[in-house]
């Protein structure tokens, strides 16, 4: 499955590797690319070993704010 998230609050490449790396470490996600000129984040997984929540919370860990 595919998803985009609006990540809001990343200005610069290390809050693109943050957010990068907060998903990837999910068991699921598969693949990960940020956008971070708009914002938002494409992240491909696995539903049956991940939900949008816990993509949700590993983001918001790192100080971001994901509005659904």
């Amino acid at each position: 499955m595919q998803t985009t998230l609006d990540v809001q609050g990343m200005t610069c490449e290390n809050c693109e590797t943050k957010v990068k790396q907060a998903l990837e470490s999910l068991e699921g996600v598969t693949g990960v690319e940020v956008h971070i000129n708009t914002g938002s984040v494409d992240v491909t997984y696995d539903n049956a070993q991940v939900t949008i929540g816990e993509m949700r919370k590993a983001v918001e860990e790192k100080g971001y704010r994901v509005v659904v």
